[in-house]
């Protein structure tokens, strides 16, 4: 089984991997469009997290991590429990490219539109605002900012977007 990790579990997976590998999801943008009431952020006080947003002709590099077969049902029901939290997410089974060459399935959290807690589209700017200042039950939502960006950076994956926010949300944190 493989795993497509493009925010927090490139970082904090929360189960052991037998592989690591750079990929590619075609057909998503990684980006801020969720709103976080749970892991970081309240209700009185949303916070930002990343999902994969459909998109036309966009894609988003992350790593797939392969989980052993042994191993295969307690992660997946560790992995709905983590990002099923509040339904924004949708589990989806999707091709990704490796790094390597290989093309394989994974299974991926995307961005469910309809969702209450989709806020696609926000400014680069408000979402900085949001970010500096939520905090939620794992944390403040600048470490989750600032953990991504600094991992995907040591991976050799750039985000222009994530790079922005990261030192913008420095410059205003107390």
């Amino acid at each position: 089984m493989w795993v497509f990790g493009y925010g927090s579990l490139v970082w904090n997976p929360g189960f052991e991997t037998e592989e690591q590998v750079i990929a590619t999801l075609p057909g998503y943008a990684r980006s801020f469009c969720m709103r976080s009431i749970h892991h970081r952020g309240t209700d009185e006080n949303p916070g930002l997290v990343l999902a994969l947003d459909a998109a036309p002709g966009a894609s988003c590099l992350g790593v797939a991590l392969s989980v052993g077969e042994a191993a295969q049902d307690r992660v997946l029901a560790y992995l709905r429990e983590r990002e099923l939290i509040s339904s924004a997410y949708l589990e989806r089974m999707l091709d990704v490219d490796l790094v390597d060459g290989r093309r394989v399935r994974a299974v991926t959290y995307v961005v469910d539109k309809d969702h209450v807690q989709y806020c696609g589209g926000l400014p680069l700017e408000d979402q900085a605002e949001i970010i500096a200042r939520a905090v939620g039950g794992r944390g403040p939502n600048t470490e989750y900012l600032y953990n991504t960006a600094s991992h995907l950076g040591a991976l050799g994956i750039t985000d222009p977007d994530l790079d922005w926010l990261s030192a913008r949300v420095r410059e205003m944190a107390p």
